[in-house]
């Protein structure tokens, strides 16, 4: 029974740890170590302050915890048999798995765009988003930096996820991977896309961290996580995201449109 018990830590103890590493590496490259090394790639010429910093990384580490309780209340308890979650490798094609992965991203990020427009009406933005948009300058440990009621909000992906995509563990380990990795991206502060992307496709396609950061130094628009499609759709996309996007780059590379 303690066995068991102390099996039910394992959630909290890799969401504490993967917080740390993987917001606390790039603060540390970015922020501590080689500031003057990438000062052109810098999005806001200003720099948040010490107070700033310990406010996200206490309440990242209030929503990494909602995020395993609920992690755990889908998968460890009787919930779990309404949840498509499948542990043989070989039920679906391996091919299932990446295309797994890419439809978890699709419908969280779906579900991210509306509840982020429902949290920015002035009633919920007062109560509860202004928490994370005291991050004006996010760093990485913003990631995470939400209102007690956001974090399960947040949280609340998971549920949903889960009853609609089948995910093998693997999926779902590369899912939340990737999701916690382009979280800590959109508020690193700095713009690390290759010079190459500009002119892809995928710059249509994908966010970028000055994407994001325009949207906690401007408090509109820019609503979407991973991708940019439903801000285009509805016309909520920050009318000079592109032209700071290319100030950025060209600071970076030289003028490159």
């Amino acid at each position: 029974m303690m066995e068991h018990n102390s099996n039910l830590w394992i959630p909290f103890v890799i969401n504490f740890f993967r917080y740390l590493i993987m917001a606390g590496l790039p603060f540390l490259i970015f922020y501590k170590l080689f500031p003057a090394s990438f000062s052109k790639s810098k999005i806001q010429d200003r720099f948040a302050k010490q107070k700033d910093f310990i406010r996200e990384i206490l309440h990242s580490l209030q929503t990494t915890m909602v995020i395993a309780v609920v992690g755990l209340l889908i998968l460890k308890t009787p919930l779990s048999a309404y949840t498509l979650v499948y542990k043989d490798l070989f039920t679906y094609s391996l091919w299932w798995i990446p295309i797994s992965v890419f439809l978890a991203l699709v419908v969280h990020d779906t579900y991210f765009y509306w509840m982020h427009r429902l949290v920015h009406h002035p009633w919920f933005y007062r109560r509860v988003h202004l928490v994370h948009h005291k991050s004006v300058n996010p760093s990485p440990w913003a990631s995470y930096s939400f209102h007690l009621y956001e974090s399960f909000l947040e949280a609340m992906i998971a549920p949903i996820i889960l009853c609609l995509v089948p995910l093998h563990p693997l999926s779902l380990l590369l899912f939340t991977t990737i999701a916690f990795a382009f979280n800590v991206y959109g508020h690193l502060g700095y713009e690390i896309a290759p010079r190459w992307f500009r002119h892809s496709f995928l710059f249509e396609l994908m966010n970028t961290s000055t994407h994001h950061n325009v949207h906690h130094e401007k408090v509109k628009g820019n609503f979407g996580l991973y991708f940019r499609v439903w801000d285009r759709l509805m016309g909520t996309e920050y009318p000079e995201y592109v032209q700071e996007y290319d100030v950025i780059q060209d600071r970076r590379f030289g003028h490159i449109h």
